[in-house]
């Protein structure tokens, strides 16, 4: 069985390697909850899939992104990101942001990103 430091890693290196919706159907509960700063939910996997396809199929020039940092506690986890890439809709993105995931029976219930204007 992995631990939840595994399970971060593996999820890291799938967003990393461009499969970021393979890790999310593997690591994400059918209930999750996702959160953009302090905007409002968005609740269940099938919403936040949509959600997550929608951003994707957004950037138009993907630069970069790397895992500065992961902490892993007891049924949480946190991912400090470096992102660098252009949307279709707001343009050049260069930012750092941190993830916050709350872990039930081994899938990620609640994440909230947390970064700046």
């Amino acid at each position: 069985m992995q631990t939840i430091k595994e399970k971060i890693n593996h999820l890291n290196q799938l967003i990393l390697e461009g499969k970021a919706l393979e890790g999310f159907d593997l690591y994400y509960d059918d209930e999750v909850v996702m959160q953009e700063n302090e905007n409002p939910a968005t609740i269940g996997k099938e919403s936040n899939r949509r959600r997550e396809i929608d951003f994707f199929g957004s950037i138009t020039e993907f630069r970069g992104a790397k895992a500065l940092d992961v902490a892993v506690g007891e049924n949480i986890s946190y991912v400090k990101w470096h992102f660098d890439y252009t949307h279709k809709d707001w343009g050049v993105r260069k930012y750092t942001q941190v993830s916050a995931q709350h872990w039930k029976d081994g899938k990620i219930v609640k994440e909230q990103f947390f970064y700046g204007g």
